[in-house]
């Protein structure tokens, strides 16, 4: 199964089609943050899964009879073994709902990737590492010590659980993102696995701020979105390059806003060539180094963006809570609507199911003192509306 077979799917499946083709897609794409590729039968079995035909346990099954059972051994098997293995776990994780955000959850997240794929799965590394890269010329970023590692995990991720959206506008929302992001990445608590750990815990941590992360960004540019963290961490005073955390910003800006930068990695060389040295947004008109630029446009002609919405429903509500906690009856006050059924249909579970509000007490719906608010992503249309 071939990208463009994924993108059908994801464009004209039906609703569970396109949500598998997507997270296969996405599981599938960031095996090529450490050079691997799938084998045409774990392809062949996302296809069943996603048609229906079997579940992704009976992939699972399927798979380790079929690499217990080869006969005929090539030299890339393992490498193989280990991108379908670990795809079919991304895959599966993606699929869940539930998400711990926690250094715990962080560590499970790559335990839960590589089961059986990797000896230390799950384990914190006890070694100090180094990794020569293209984009610096052969230098490395400077990982941190392997004593401090589960300290610098508790601390960050507690940091970013404490820290307010509210107020913020969506450059400042953008970028304090990428700021946690890649400073999570820096750490690089594990032997191996990473990039691919923290791309998985990313995707889970931007759907509770009510973001969707459904497209092919992760699938067709994970190998830039590896680059972009290690620039947004590197800095060599000699050299005269500092920190560039903008190449990361762009990739969520792609992701989150429905921007278009050019997202290939010759611009992330810290010593690119003139024709590479601007890397270009393609929804803007083209520069005068000539390159062609096409505009990301949907099928009306317009630009995509996906922060906004064409509900004007979901617009009203977002305006009427504004930065406070409501209730249901505040709510329906705030958009001067009486009939609850009505509200509820019309207004708040489409707003929901969007992402643009969410409960105070998500895992008890029927709390007595129950109480609505935005999501970053609803704060983020709330300050560019008011």
């Amino acid at each position: 199964m071939k990208q463009e077979d994924f993108d059908e799917y994801i464009r004209q499946g039906e609703s569970s089609q396109r949500k598998a083709a997507y997270e296969w897609s996405t599981a599938i794409g960031l095996q090529a943050v450490d050079g691997l590729k799938t084998s045409d039968y774990l392809n062949e079995l996302a296809r069943r899964n996603i048609a229906g035909e079997i579940s992704i346990d009976e992939v699972g099954r399927l798979l380790d009879t079929y690499y217990e059972t080869k006969t005929i051994r090539e030299a890339d098997d393992e490498e193989k073994r280990e991108a379908d293995k670990a795809s079919k776990n991304i895959k599966k994780i993606l699929a869940a709902k539930t998400f711990n955000f926690s250094a715990n959850g962080y560590i499970s997240i790559h335990r839960r990737i590589f089961d059986g794929v990797l000896l230390r799965a799950g384990k914190l590394r006890n070694y100090d590492i180094t990794k020569k890269e293209w984009i610096l010329k052969g230098d490395t970023v400077h990982y941190l010590n392997w004593e401090d590692l589960r300290q610098a995990l508790d601390y960050d991720i507690k940091q970013e659980r404490d820290f307010s959206y509210n107020g913020l506008t969506p450059d400042q929302i953008i970028s304090h993102i990428t700021r946690f992001v890649s400073g999570l990445w820096q750490i690089h608590p594990f032997g191996e696995g990473n990039t691919r750990t923290t791309a998985v815990f990313t995707i889970q941590y931007l759907r509770t701020l009510g973001f969707s992360a459904e497209n092919d960004l992760f699938a067709k540019h994970s190998w830039y979105f590896r680059n972009a963290l290690v620039r947004a961490n590197y800095k060599n005073a000699v050299k005269g390059i500092d920190y560039s955390p903008i190449y990361l910003e762009r990739f969520f800006r792609n992701l989150l806003l429905g921007e278009q930068w050019d997202l290939r990695n010759r611009y992330l060389h810290i010593h690119p060539t003139e024709e590479w040295s601007v890397q270009p947004n393609l929804l803007e008109k083209p520069t005068c180094t000539g390159q062609v630029q096409d505009k990301l446009r949907t099928s009306t002609g317009q630009r995509q963006d996906k922060l906004h919405t064409k509900n004007p429903d979901i617009v009203k509500l977002v305006l009427a809570i504004g930065e406070q906690k409501l209730s249901v009856k505040e709510m329906m006050n705030g958009v001067d609507l009486k009939g609850r059924d009505n509200f509820l249909n019309l207004y708040l579970n489409p707003a929901i199911a969007d992402g643009y509000v969410r409960l105070l007490y998500p895992d008890k719906p029927r709390h007595p003192r129950q109480k609505y608010l935005l999501t970053t992503k609803g704060l983020m249309l709330y300050k560019e509306l008011a």
